[in-house]
């Protein structure tokens, strides 16, 4: 096309051009998935289909995507194996072993029969594809460490049993590929147990002792960095040397090397961010460049294709765990979490796929053909979502079983740091305070203001010391010890983040953000990345009176928040400060909770007024707005998404408290979560924030529709 003087053809071939559109593509992506609660790994993978030939033919699929996908396959197996904590397998180990063999066995066989029989393919395909219902990716593990459930022993015996059907996957997977590579004839299966056994003795014995002299030796992240990637591309490439699948040797290389790299440090942090910024996605975006959704619907074999894979692979999984159960004598409840983690199919899965599909035979066809292909996608699409489900879901009630809602506060000491934005708000935050401390502890209380760092930080920080100066006034005058905090850095989240670690925060005061502008969010973007990076309680407060002229104090529960880790010490701080302050605490929750809340109290602050009114559902919150007068004080009790007392309806929340109760004191609180703290921004994760409570409504109305028809 010529345009204004510029020769515009598609597809575009030129390597600048390409990759630049790449880039936008895994820049803007994830701001749409996100949107739309489609898994990363599938979205990415439909990005592929709509710029590839298959589609709008915007992009040729040239030698780059080779060169970058098969970069990318090898980083996402490596990735694999590095993210299974094998810590806790030695205690597991038989448990692992045994559930590992039958998630691997069992598909196999079932699909193996299913493949012959009904899809009429060959020996050598039914068992490549088999392979591919046996293997799967621990997608849902970060909720399980969200949950803080991640040592539970069903946990442990699902991510060991991952290692070994993984690794049995990947074997059967490099055999077959070493059969088109070389002759069958003579000493060839002899010969191929002899390589495999060798090699995989010499990764797992000379890796670590390598890389641990290696990291005694260098301290340099750089250098860590290369060190481990030369490490990972050659256990690759003795595989491919040797005529064997150069996956497994990074899937190797990731297992032995894991113990080496802690998951919380700079070169993990490196590892993962290099592979989810390029070559992850661009190896996803190659894959779905191959995708023809014209197969898929175009003739019923494709979907017939997908139907008996994913049908293969839930049964499979699910008579393993069912037989694990039965054998150990576990409970219904570990079944479903095993069942949930093993069950998802994402890495090893395109892995086979790829390495089938580029395999020709002698007639010219591929061993994994077009249908095959696609229905990949809709295995891992369908395999993901049920794996969040039953995985969120089980997670869920062991939590809430392990939790002792009436447990006495943490024994962790108490540090409430008061992050310093505005000065007019410094007053009402330090107040709020010393009303809620425990005064029993003399140096509890820290005020931070973090000063960007860049050209103009030296007036910064004269406006930072009198922010300071003005929060340790209000604090002398009660007699209160403060320790004064100033921080340089470029992100003001990230100098809050990286302060509360330094100080072992238990408790953070912030200012409501103040609207500028219609596309602001309710809360701001710095309270947003804090609830992302931090799992300790966040206090959000706005206050229209002083605090001492507080009359009433009404606290919004949400069901369920007395399972949450942080339930004893947000109770202690609203008792205290209704002590303090000598008014009345009214808490609206459901009943379940109204019998804990009363418990609570009665053992721990039999002096503090209270009442007790019922909130049912927490969609009828705007029924608060005829008990909220001008000198109370409204407390809603929120939660992260993912956490035991999340519910959709928060969505709704900022609307509503700033429609409704913009007129009213008001504080939002955020408890504090025994778990990891929730980063949806890798492509690793595969799945969004909340997309399991979006197909939970979903599931319902689907049922609510065909109970009415």
């Amino acid at each position: 096309m010529d345009w204004i003087g510029l020769d515009l053809t598609f597809p575009i071939t030129d390597p600048t051009w390409i990759f630049l559109l790449v880039l936008l593509i895994i820049l803007f992506a994830p701001i749409l998935l996100n949107k739309l609660r489609i898994p990363h790994i599938i979205g990415m993978i439909l990005a592929g289909l709509a710029v590839g030939e298959h589609g709008f033919n915007i992009l040729a699929r040239d030698s780059s995507f080779e060169l970058f996908g098969k970069v990318g396959l090898y980083y996402i197996m490596f990735l694999a194996g590095l993210e299974m904590n094998m810590g806790d397998f030695k205690e597991t180990r038989n448990k692992a072993l045994v559930l590992g063999l039958l998630a691997f066995v069992i598909p196999i066989g079932i699909g193996f029969v299913a493949n012959i029989s009904y899809l009429k393919y060959s020996v050598v395909t039914s068992v490549l594809l088999a392979s591919m219902y046996a293997s799967h990716t621990l997608v849902a593990y970060p909720i399980v460490t969200r949950f803080g459930i991640s040592r539970h022993r069903s946990v442990s015996i699902a991510v060991g049993g991952t290692a070994v059907t993984d690794t049995l996957t990947l074997l059967v997977l490099a055999v077959i590929g070493g059969l088109f590579k070389g002759e069958t004839g003579g000493f060839f299966w002899l010969w191929l147990v002899v390589k495999v056994i060798f090699l995989g003795g010499f990764i797992i014995y000379f890796f670590p002792r390598i890389g641990r002299w290696f990291f005694h030796r260098y301290n340099d992240h750089v250098m860590q960095f290369i060190f481990v990637l030369a490490m990972v591309f050659l256990g690759a490439g003795l595989m491919e040397f040797v005529g064997m699948e150069g996956i497994l040797g990074a899937f190797l290389a990731g297992l032995v090397l894991n113990r080496l790299i802690p998951h919380v440090s700079p070169l993990m942090n490196h590892l993962e961010f290099v592979g989810n910024a390029l070559f992850i996605p661009y190896f996803l975006i190659g894959v779905g460049m191959l995708i023809n959704l014209r197969v898929i619907f175009g003739h019923g074999d494709a979907l017939k294709v997908a139907a008996v894979m994913i049908v293969m692979a839930l049964t499979g999984k699910w008579i393993a765990c069912w037989l694990t159960q039965k054998i150990y004598k576990m409970s219904v409840l570990e079944r479903n979490l095993m069942y949930g983690l093993s069950n998802a199919q994402a890495a090893a899965t395109l892995a086979a796929v790829l390495v089938g599909y580029n395999i020709f035979l002698p007639n010219g066809e591929r061993l994994l053909n077009d249908d095959v292909l696609n229905g990949t996608v809709l295995l891992i699409l369908v395999t993901c979502i049920v794996s969040s489900l039953i995985t969120e879901r089980a997670a869920r009630k062991v939590a809430m079983d392990d939790s002792e809602p009436e447990k006495e506060s943490s024994t962790e000491a108490e540090r409430i740091l008061i992050s310093l934005a505005n000065p007019n708000t410094i007053e009402d935050m330090m107040n709020l305070s010393l009303v809620i401390r425990d005064t029993k502890l003399k140096d509890n209380l820290l005020a931070l203001n973090v000063i960007n760092d860049d050209n103009t930080s030296d007036n910064l920080r004269i406006r930072s010391k009198r922010y300071l100066e003005k929060a340790a006034m209000t604090t002398t005058a009660a007699n209160v010890p403060l320790k004064q905090l100033t921080r340089y850095d470029l992100n003001i989240a990230s100098g809050i983040i990286h302060s509360v670690k330094e100080n072992e925060v238990t408790s953070i005061i912030t200012g409501l953000h103040r609207k500028v502008n219609i596309t602001d969010s309710y809360f701001g973007m710095l309270t947003e990345n804090l609830l992302k990076g931090l799992n300790c309680e966040i206090i959000i407060s706005k206050f229209l009176i002083p605090v001492n002229t507080i009359k009433r104090i009404v606290i919004a529960v949400p069901p369920k928040a007395e399972y949450e880790s942080g339930f004893p010490r947000w109770m202690e701080h609203f008792c205290r400060m209704g002590s303090t302050l000598g008014c009345r605490v009214h808490f609206f929750a459901n009943e379940k909770t109204t019998t804990r809340l009363q418990a609570w109290i009665k053992k721990r602050h039999k002096q503090v007024l209270t009442d007790f009114s019922s909130l049912e559902d927490w969609n009828d919150l705007l029924v608060l707005t005829g008990q909220v007068s001008y000198d109370h004080l409204l407390v809603v009790i929120s939660a992260r998404p993912g956490t035991l007392s999340y519910d959709s309806s928060f969505e709704k929340l900022p609307r509503q408290l700033g429609k409704y109760f913009s007129n009213n004191s008001l504080i939002v609180l955020y408890p504090n979560q025994s778990g990891e703290p929730l980063d949806s921004s890798f492509f690793s994760k595969l799945y969004t924030d909340t997309e399991t409570q979006h197909y939970e409504k979903v599931g319902k109305w689907v049922y609510k529709w065909f109970k009415k028809s």
